[in-house]
């Protein structure tokens, strides 16, 4: 059985820099409100008529990781899309960047599972490397949240927190006789709690004629709603399970940890499960304070971003791990 690692990592996010003091300007909001709850300063939003959306800013996100992985677009054997914010209801974002980039007919997969997505993803492509069907794997996470959010005081709670940009990822076959790559994978769901984190329509109960004929201006079901409070305590929870359960998979322990990148849901939950595992704070990366969360594409933007900051060297070992809507949570274990 074949092992898969990590040959190239990219990111993009748009210039298009959206403060809490921009926000307040458009709701009853401030920055210290913002900071206290999240820890995020700022956020990037796509600008009206910047060419980007979900895919596009995934494909600039893939083009970095691919040069950086040392390979060319035919080297590519499957494209893995993780986004909660397709830029169509249907064909999916793959097939979007399959074409974008002029690749062969190569299998394109969406996952959807939200701020899990990346986690999800890398999961599927290590499955289908270990099991020889394919080599070379991109990967990616790409949100535009900022078209989707209810700007106005009464979607504060959420519309603060979510910022747009990609992160990708080319998952590939581990020539090393050394045991580096992905250790393992853990994946978890729980449906109950789907509606404490949901978007309700457009859906097939739903659809545009019947929202129009709703017409309530105080539940606009295509908004984005969050039980914040009962989130977060699920959360904390998850994330420390999963990491625990990655770790006595593979006889490690949390003093084994040398980079932590959780999903940047909250800067609140990231410093709790911080303390919890004793970590200093160079053994864990956040951005949000710089980029909101952005769903799927955090991580892979952290990662990303740590990796080039030096913070991630050869023999480290790294732990993703992500929880949201769904809900669903997961964790990877790295020896990068």
């Amino acid at each position: 059985m074949y092992t898969s690692r990590i040959s190239g990592l990219g990111s993009y996010v748009p210039e298009n820099v959206v403060t809490n003091d921009d926000l307040s300007k458009i709701i009853d909001t401030n920055d210290a409100w913002i900071q206290e709850r999240t820890g995020i300063k700022e956020r990037r939003h796509i600008k009206k008529g910047d060419g980007n959306s979900t895919s596009v800013m995934g494909v600039k996100a893939a083009k970095i990781a691919i040069e950086r992985a040392n390979l060319t677009n035919d080297d590519i054997d499957l494209i893995i899309f993780a986004t909660l914010s397709p830029d169509l209801y249907f064909p999916g974002g793959g097939v979007r960047v399959q074409d974008m980039m002029g690749m062969k007919t190569i299998p394109a997969l969406d996952v959807r599972n939200q701020c899990s997505g990346f986690v999800y993803a890398l999961s599927v492509g290590d499955q289908f490397i270990k099991t020889g069907m394919y080599k070379n794997i991109l990967i990616i996470g790409s949100e535009h949240h900022s078209g989707g959010l209810d700007m106005t005081t009464r979607g504060r709670a959420v519309s603060v927190i979510f910022g747009d940009g990609a992160g990708a990822a080319v998952l590939s076959r581990n020539e090393k006789e050394d045991n580096s790559g992905i250790l393992s994978t853990h994946l978890h769901s729980e449906g109950a709690h789907a509606k404490e984190l949901f978007l309700e329509a457009p859906s097939m109960d739903l659809w545009v004629p019947e929202i129009i004929e709703k017409n309530d201006q105080e539940d606009i079901p295509y908004y984005p709603y969050m039980n914040g409070q009962f989130v977060f305590k699920n959360a904390v929870v998850r994330f420390s399970e999963v990491i625990n359960e990655g770790l006595q998979a593979n006889n490690l322990s949390a003093g084994n940890i040398d980079m932590l990148i959780p999903h940047q849901a909250n800067l609140r939950i990231s410093q709790f499960v911080q303390k919890q595992f004793k970590l200093a704070d160079d053994r864990v990366y956040n951005n949000i304070q710089q980029y909101g969360n952005t769903t799927a594409a955090s991580i892979p933007i952290a990662l990303t971003e740590a990796w080039e900051e030096g913070k991630i060297k050869d023999g480290d070992i790294v732990v993703l791990a992500a929880f949201g809507s769904g809900f669903t949570w997961g964790s990877a274990i790295i020896r990068w």
